[in-house]
Order: C-alpha cells, then sequence, then structure tokens
C-alpha cells in the first residue's frame, strides 16, 4: 500500500499527464464540431468520441508513464534503498502497478463525469451502454497498463512504449492476423500471423464503442467474460513481469 501510495503521489505529479488530461478535455469538448458535419448524428458522434478519447488518452497515460515505472527507479538508483527495506521484489512491482492503476482509475472516472455532463448538456443522459462501455475501457486499460509494467522491467522506456503502442493497435486488428487471404495458406508467414493472433491481446473484445453510441446495451454475460478474459491476461502479464523484476540483475 505505502509503494502504491507513493507511486500515485509521484504519477499525480506527472507533466505528461496533465498534457494528456487537456488534450483529451479539448477532444471531448470538440466533438461537437464534428456531430455538425451530420445532421441529426450529432449526439450519436459525440458519444463515440468521448468513450474514443477515453480510450486513447487513457492508453496514452498507461504507456508514457507505466513504461518507465521500473527503469526510473532503477535509473535514479532509489530502488536500492526501496528494497533494503523487509519488501519483497514481487510486492514492490505489484505496488507500483497498483499505484498507476489508482491514477488510471481517477483519470478515467473523471472523464467520464465529464463526458456524462457534456452529455447531459447536449440533451442525452449517458445509459446503460455508456456505463457498459466504460468499465470496459478500464478493463483494457489494467491490460495495457500491465503489459506497459512488464516492459519497464525488461527494457528501456522508449523501447517499453513502442512495443506497448504497437501491441494496442494491432490489439484492436487480430481479427485480421486470423481471417487472412487464400494466398497465404502453406506459407510460413500464416503461420508467424496465426501465432501472432494467440500472443497479441485481443483489444476488440473491449470495444463497444459502436453499440453504446447508439444507446444499444450489450448483454452482461459478454460484459463478464470481456471482464474475465481483460482480469487473467492481466495477472499472467503481472505474474511474468514480476518473475523478470526477480530474476533481474541490480
Amino acid at each position: 500500500m505505502i509503494v502504491a501510495g507513493n507511486t500515485l503521489r509521484e504519477s499525480v505529479r506527472d507533466k505528461v499527464l496533465y498534457v494528456l488530461l487537456l488534450f483529451a478535455a479539448t477532444s471531448i469538448l470538440g466533438s461537437k464540431a464534428l456531430g455538425w458535419i451530420s445532421v441529426g448524428q450529432d449526439i450519436k458522434i459525440v458519444r463515440d468520441f468521448c468513450l474514443a478519447s477515453m480510450s486513447v488518452f487513457g492508453a496514452l497515460i498507461s504507456i508514457f508513464i507505466g513504461a518507465s515505472l521500473l527503469y526510473k527507479e532503477m535509473d535514479k538508483k532509489t530502488l536500492y534503498t526501496i528494497l533494503s527495506q523487509p519488501l519483497r521484489r514481487h510486492e514492490f512491482v505489484l505496488g507500483k502497478y497498483a499505484g498507476l492503476m489508482a491514477l488510471i482509475a481517477v483519470t478515467l472516472a473523471a472523464m467520464a463525469v465529464s463526458s456524462g455532463a457534456y452529455l447531459l448538456v447536449l440533451g442525452s443522459a449517458p445509459d446503460v451502454s455508456f456505463l457498459q462501455a466504460v468499465l470496459l475501457t478500464f478493463m483494457k486499460l489494467a491490460l495495457v497498463t500491465a503489459l506497459a509494467v512488464l516492459l519497464s522491467a525488461a527494457t528501456s522506456p522508449i523501447l517499453g512504449a513502442l512495443i506497448v503502442f504497437s501491441a494496442y493497435v494491432f490489439g484492436h486488428a487480430t481479427g485480421v492476423l486470423r481471417d487472412l487471404p487464400p494466398h497465404f495458406d502453406g506459407t510460413f508467414a500464416k503461420g508467424l500471423l496465426e501465432a501472432a493472433y494467440y500472443v497479441i491481446p485481443n483489444l476488440s473484445n473491449f470495444s463497444i464503442q459502436s453499440e453504446a453510441a447508439n444507446g444499444v446495451a450489450v448483454a452482461w454475460a459478454y460484459v463478464g467474460w470481456a471482464v474475465l478474459y481483460g482480469a487473467l491476461y492481466t495477472a499472467a502479464l503481472l505474474a511474468v513481469a514480476c518473475l523478470a523484476f526477480e530474476r533481474k540483475d541490480l
């Protein structure tokens, strides 16, 4: 809990956080301008853009802060003082993750409340589908953050951020890796891409923006399945992160 609290306080002081939140607020408020392009579709576009902003800017916060979470402690040599205390390495990793997730939860809640208030002003109250989309966005960010923490323990912040960002982009299009054209049959590329399909987290499982934009709630059974998938994948990534940090020569 102490490590998580310190991580939260350090992350709140990070200037990158406020820059990203400023862009997120600008995107949410500016979504009304896009609604003017499509007559009669303004509320739908605003809802869609608000949810997309939560996902994208939440992921950027996870990537930019998470990719340097452990590396920063090692680079500044503060890690040696921390680990000299009665604290195990895996407890340190999990504490750092919990602190960053607390920040993600607060920022996502702030964006959700702001978006909901904005929709109310425009005459459209947030409904169940909107809340479902926010919940699955949180689970997606939990998974992305776990991957960022893992790479923070294994590589440099720049390389880690690039890998996590690539995983975020490709994770929304994993279906392409599975549904390959016939001319890929029997090739090495097909085997490689199909293997990538099972390794890269399928982030499209958490994307119900289209349904939420149209006010159509999905079945809670699907939401529960997506949450379970995210929780299991996150737990696996954190287990590997703890193992990598345990074996790291410090």
